[in-house]
């Protein structure tokens, strides 16, 4: 069970648990600026256009083809 739930998933993705853990944990940092960026921008329009669809765009192309 505990294999399940902690190993599986990374190594689908052909990570240890570790690496799969900083790797995630980097992604919500992004997600986390990104949501910043995206609250500024809907508050004054001119700041941060493109900002957050740029970083998302980033990060799925890290992503997509991930295991």
């Amino acid at each position: 069970m505990l294999t399940k739930v902690f190993l599986e998933h990374p190594r689908k993705v052909d990570e240890s648990y570790l690496e799969h853990a900083v790797f995630a944990s980097k992604f919500s940092f992004k997600l986390f600026l990104a949501a910043g960026a995206a609250l500024v921008h809907a508050i004054i329009p001119v700041l941060f256009e493109k900002t957050a669809s740029k970083m998302i765009a980033e990060m799925y192309a890290k992503t997509h083809n991930r295991g």
